[in-house]
């Protein structure tokens, strides 16, 4: 497979980015420069650190865990919406005027790509999808919905995490802190590998859009 016209919308993990809850830890166990044979570190973060995969069982007990998805949900068509205009939360009608289609992979961007995602530090505001708007792409047969900050969910819902229960009860899984900044809105195909955490409600996710067919 040629990837060199490949678009890689992953953020870097290193122990002074972005995050939700503790930073990465990296320790570095042998170094060449003191005599050992290869370089070799060990690195603690969490399973939803940098862009990552959120998995149904991330809200639904029993729901699947990131080694039990279907990959084929998660690779194949998408769509990138510009949504760039909303200032707060993302409902069905934006998704429909920015062109919500029949792609199974929607990724949202937002002014977030340009704010809030290039601090390291979390905002209390960022741009969400409204709970309207997570009932809709649910209705479109959406598999895969992404977004360009540490949460999917519209600040005014993390009480009670409306738009989270309901994509992971539907069994979307949810792609968060994809970097769209300098990605155009429009069709392209999606490839996304999840470390196979066993048993984990997520994991880091290495998220790469692709040119479309021609």
């Amino acid at each position: 497979m040629d990837l060199s016209g490949a678009i890689d919308v992953s953020v870097p993990i290193h122990p002074g980015m972005l995050h939700w809850g503790r930073r990465p830890e990296v320790e570095v166990v042998e170094a060449r420069a003191d005599g050992f044979a290869s370089n070799v570190s060990r690195w603690r973060i969490g399973a939803h650190t940098g862009t990552h995969i959120d998995a149904p069982a991330h809200f639904i007990d029993g729901g699947a865990t990131v080694d039990q998805i279907d990959l084929n949900d998660l690779n194949g068509a998408a769509r990138v919406l510009d949504l760039t205009h909303v200032e707060d939360q993302i409902t069905a009608r934006d998704l429909d005027e920015a062109g919500l289609g029949a792609e199974g992979r929607v990724l949202l961007k937002t002014s977030n790509s340009a704010t809030v995602l290039r601090s390291p530090w979390k905002s209390p505001h960022w741009v969400g999808l409204a709970p309207d708007g997570a009932e809709r792409l649910i209705e479109a047969g959406v598999r895969t919905a992404a977004i360009d900050y540490l949460s999917i969910e519209a600040v005014a819902y993390t009480k009670h995490w409306e738009t989270h229960r309901l994509l992971c009860g539907a069994g979307v899984l949810i792609l968060e802190v994809v970097d769209l900044l300098d990605v155009a809105p429009g069709p392209y195909g999606m490839l996304s590998l999840p470390i196979p955490f066993q048993g984990a409600e997520g994991a880091p996710s290495r998220t790469l859009l692709l040119p479309p067919a021609a």
